[in-house]
């Protein structure tokens, strides 16, 4: 197969490589940018740990092909540390929002994007939005107090 060279904007950072077209963005994060915070799980869209924001949106990164992304901006966990999403990071920790840590990126990056769009959510709505992200350790309450948390820090800061 031809390979094609696509250039994508990764937490600010231009990455360029030559890839067979049907690599998915996932792969493309993982093996050609080598940011490994991006987790494969079930390699179908269902699980979430591929979860990654593209232009500004949560997407799941093994649904997507890289060179449809050509030229896309796209933030991954290792990008959060700096921007809006260090609190959330923070309080996954203080909260015991994390036990084997394979589903915590995709829900970082899901419940950031909540706290973007709705910066008041109620517990049933923080439910909904990260209920296509699977987590087998913590049962999720953790979650949903770490994300509440955080929702009433920012409105009172």
């Amino acid at each position: 197969m031809t390979k094609r060279l696509v250039t994508l904007v990764i937490n600010g950072e231009e990455v360029s490589a030559a890839i067979e077209p049907r690599m998915s963005l996932a792969d493309f994060i993982r093996g050609e940018a080598k940011f490994t915070g991006t987790h494969l799980g079930c390699e179908h869209g269902v699980c979430g740990a591929c979860t990654v924001r593209l232009d500004g949106r949560t997407v799941r990164s093994c649904l997507v092909l890289a060179i449809q992304c050509e030229g896309g901006r796209i933030e991954t966990v290792e990008g959060m540390s700096d921007g809006s999403g260090a609190d959330l990071q923070r309080a996954f920790v203080e909260h015991n929002a994390l036990q084997c840590g394979f589903c915590t990126p995709g829900m970082l990056i899901t419940a950031d994007e909540l706290l973007a769009d709705n910066p008041a959510p109620t517990r049933d709505e923080v439910r909904e939005h990260l209920s296509g992200n699977y987590c087998r350790c913590t049962g999720y309450q953790s979650i949903v107090d770490a994300v509440m948390d955080v929702a009433e820090r920012r409105r009172n800061a």
